[in-house]
């Protein structure tokens, strides 16, 4: 905990993959957000590089492998216990299946119509209009 006994500022790093004008979102089994639908995602380990985080989580979390892209945005999430300063990175997630694992209890493709009867965490429906993502959904 930092001063106050506010939590320090954690390092965390996303992904946007969208294919076929569906993108990826993982519900978040713990965590911040459990039972919410998230982008791939989650905190960068010692030694790790952005990119290199971001691949690692995808292929935890939904046993994609990835070419890392150009950031597409930054966002924070902060509560009472977490304060977490998330850079989110453009991915091409390869071709196969994908399958729920490690901190995601389900996994979907959704396009827009989806997208809106899902529970996002909270702030993300505003990220991804903001940031373009729902432009490049149907």
């Amino acid at each position: 905990m930092g001063e106050a006994g506010l939590p320090r500022p954690e390092v965390a790093v996303g992904v946007v993959a969208v294919r076929e004008g569906r993108l990826l979102l993982v519900k978040r089994g713990h965590g911040a957000g459990v039972g919410h639908w998230a982008l791939p995602g989650g905190r960068l380990e010692p030694g790790e590089s952005l990119e290199e985080g971001a691949a690692r989580e995808l292929a935890e979390e939904t046993g994609l492998d990835c070419e890392v892209g150009a950031l597409c945005g930054i966002a924070e999430r902060r509560g009472p216990d977490y304060h977490y300063v998330i850079c989110d990175f453009w991915v091409h997630a390869c071709d196969g299946q994908a399958a729920a694992a490690d901190d995601a209890d389900d996994l979907v493709w959704a396009g827009l119509a989806e997208l809106d009867a899902l529970p996002l965490v909270d702030g993300l429906a505003g990220w991804l209009a903001e940031h373009g993502v729902t432009d490049l959904l149907r």
